[in-house]
C-alpha cells in the first residue's frame, strides 16, 4: 500500500519523509507539476507531488490534473490525502482551521475531468466524491491532536486564478458552500475514476469576500497563514498514514458500474 500526498507550498521539500528519492515522470496525458517524491514515514510508502509546482509557478487552471493522477496511480498509489488552502464561507470556520470536506460544488469551466474521451463513456458516481473512510481518518486524528477543525463541509472550487466578488462569495453561502478554493475538482474526480481513495485536508486561510469587515483577500494573506498551519498538517499526516490500512472501498471499484 502506498499514500499519495499533493501538497501546495510548504510540502516541497518534506522533511518529515524518509529515504527520498525523486522520480521524473513522463504520463500519456503530459508532464507533471513536479517530479514525485517517493520515500516513507515510519514504515508507510508514500508518493509526494507538488500540484503547483516549486514556488508555486503553475495557476489552478492549468495544473495537469490528469497527469498527476495518472502519475500516481502508476506508482502503485491506492490512498490520496491532498492539501488545500481555501476561503471561509463560514463565521465558524476560522483562519487557521482546517476542514476536512466531504462534498463539493464545481464552479469551474476550462477543466479535463475525465481520463476517458475517446469512444468510451464513464459516468462515475461522486453521490459521495470523498472517501468516507480516509476522511474520517483524518478528522479523528485532528480530534486526538486537538488541532481545531471541523470534520465535514462543502468545498465550492471556482476556475480562478482571481478571487471572488462579494456578489459570488454571498451567492456561495446561499448555496451551502462552507469553504472555497480553486483545486479540488477535478483532481478528486479524477481519483474515484482511477480507483484511488481520496480525502482532502482544507487549511482555512482568510473569509473570502462576503465578511466585509475583513480587508479583501490576498495572495499575502493566505501565504502568511498557511506557512502557520502547514506544521499541523504535518503532524496529521505522520499520526494519519499508520491508520491507513484498509484496501476494500466503494471508491475501488466504483469504475466497474461506470463504464458505458
Amino acid at each position: 500500500m502506498r499514500i499519495g500526498l499533493i501538497g501546495g507550498s510548504g510540502f516541497d521539500d518534506p522533511d518529515f519523509v524518509s529515504g527520498m528519492r525523486t522520480v521524473k515522470k513522463g504520463t500519456p496525458y503530459g508532464p507533471l507539476s513536479s517530479d514525485i517524491v517517493l520515500g516513507k514515514v515510519g514504515d508507510v510508502e508514500v508518493a509526494i507531488l507538488s500540484r503547483h509546482g516549486r514556488g508555486h509557478r503553475i495557476r489552478p487552471s492549468a495544473v495537469n490534473y490528469r497527469a498527476h493522477i495518472w502519475a500516481l496511480k502508476d506508482e502503485g498509489v491506492t490512498h490520496i490525502i491532498a492539501t488545500t488552502a481555501c476561503g471561509s464561507l463560514r463565521e465558524e470556520i476560522k483562519p487557521g482551521h482546517l476542514v476536512f470536506p466531504d462534498q463539493f460544488i464545481d464552479m469551474t469551466r476550462t477543466r479535463k475531468s475525465t481520463f476517458h474521451e475517446g469512444d468510451q463513456v464513464v459516468h462515475i458516481a461522486v453521490a459521495d466524491p470523498f472517501c468516507e473512510k480516509l476522511r474520517r481518518i483524518l478528522a479523528e486524528t485532528a480530534s486526538s491532536e486537538e488541532i481545531a477543525h471541523h470534520p465535514r463541509g462543502t468545498v465550492v472550487t471556482i476556475e480562478g486564478p482571481r478571487f471572488s466578488t462579494r456578489a459570488e462569495s454571498r451567492m456561495y453561502r446561499m448555496w451551502g458552500g462552507d469553504i472555497i478554493n480553486m483545486s479540488t475538482v477535478p483532481e478528486a474526480v479524477l481519483a474515484r475514476e482511477a480507483g484511488i481513495c481520496y480525502a482532502t485536508a482544507a487549511m482555512s486561510t482568510d473569509y473570502d469576500a462576503w465578511h466585509e469587515s475583513e480587508e479583501p483577500v490576498t495572495w499575502e494573506m493566505i501565504a502568511t497563514t498557511m506557512r502557520k498551519n502547514v506544521e499541523n498538517v504535518k503532524k496529521i499526516f505522520f499520526k494519519a498514514l499508520p491508520r491507513i490500512r484498509f484496501e476494500e472501498c466503494t471508491c475501488r471499484t466504483a469504475i466497474e458500474t461506470a463504464l458505458v
